[in-house]
């Protein structure tokens, strides 16, 4: 059976979305990218789970979450893009100290939940423009913390469709990064946190929320930082002392404010954004030696 005909199939049995050939800039922080062959927006988990039993298992299949972190290829993506929807956006106290997450869960809606619940150690992800789900995979975090400092577990389905819990001390996480196989689907999360009086933990916040305004461009198109620290280095220092502060193609181009991230002005397109990715990475090579490790997501295929 081919794809078509699957999808025909499954559209029978769920009320979720499954579009064809949609289009994903408006899914990306920086508006960019071409279409997905299909895009499934799963109603429930039981949809999700039903979805992947069925689909044919040699498509390719990426969750996208907020797109904050994410070039999409003009070419577009030859597979499935699944985004989870409001089922999968739900927040709840499990005990006074431990919080439960859904995947699609924004990480400042988290960080605000904790707030409500006089909970630290959630501040950091006031700063950071993603989703639940995304910061598991990238062990997102800013200003010394991490995702890894206070996950419990993660609970995630496999590509049968199968679901399965996975604690925290058989996650191997490193700098922006974890070791949990690509092909899971993460659905939900728990967090343990520390009791602390709400305006102590405001006040944390806003001093986080203040240094990132300082410091790092905003209401522009960008996916937040392009390259991984190395270590014992800070990449917007390495870009600016290779000379590349100012670099631009087209349309896409270094922001003033902070060399780590790269924006689309308006009219550029995937390819000048990865050019100039590539460009600014060799520069700073020919300079340093340094090699630069890709903080941001690039998925699909070129035009």
């Amino acid at each position: 059976m081919n794809l078509t005909s699957q999808i025909e199939n499954i559209k029978n049995k769920i009320s979720g979305k499954i579009i064809l050939n949609e289009d994903l800039s408006k899914l990306s922080w920086f508006n960019l990218g071409g279409p997905a062959k299909v895009l499934f927006k799963p109603k429930n988990l039981n949809e999700l789970s039903l979805f992947l039993k069925e689909i044919n298992k040699n498509e390719k299949i990426k969750v996208l979450g907020a797109g904050s972190n994410t070039l999409i290829r003009d070419g577009g993506f030859e597979g499935i893009i699944i985004k989870l929807g409001k089922s999968f956006n739900h927040l709840s106290l499990f005990d006074q100290d431990t919080l439960i997450a859904g995947a699609s869960v924004l990480d400042k809606n988290l960080s605000s939940f904790a707030l409500e619940n006089s909970l630290s150690g959630f501040e950091f992800l006031s700063c950071i423009p993603g989703t639940v789900g995304g910061a598991i995979r990238m062990n997102s975090g800013c200003y010394g913390e991490d995702i890894s400092k206070i996950i419990i577990s993660v609970q995630v389905m496999d590509l049968d469709g199968k679901m399965r819990v996975i604690y925290s001390p058989d996650i191997k996480f490193s700098y922006r990064n974890c070791n949990l196989d690509e092909n899971l689907i993460f659905i939900s999360a728990t967090f343990k946190g520390k009791k602390n009086k709400k305006i102590n933990i405001k006040k944390k916040i806003n001093t986080l929320v203040k240094q990132k305004n300082e410091t790092q461009p905003s209401r522009i198109k960008t996916c937040g930082s392009t390259f991984k620290n190395p270590e014992n280095y800070k990449a917007w220092k390495l870009i600016k002392d290779s000379g590349c502060a100012g670099m631009k193609i087209g349309d896409a181009y270094i922001s003033e404010k902070h060399c780590n991230f790269f924006v689309n002005k308006g009219k550029a397109n995937s390819k000048d954004l990865e050019t100039l990715i590539k460009k600014v990475r060799n520069k700073v090579f020919e300079k340093t030696k340094i090699n630069l490790e890709l903080e941001l997501q690039i998925i699909g295929k070129e035009k």
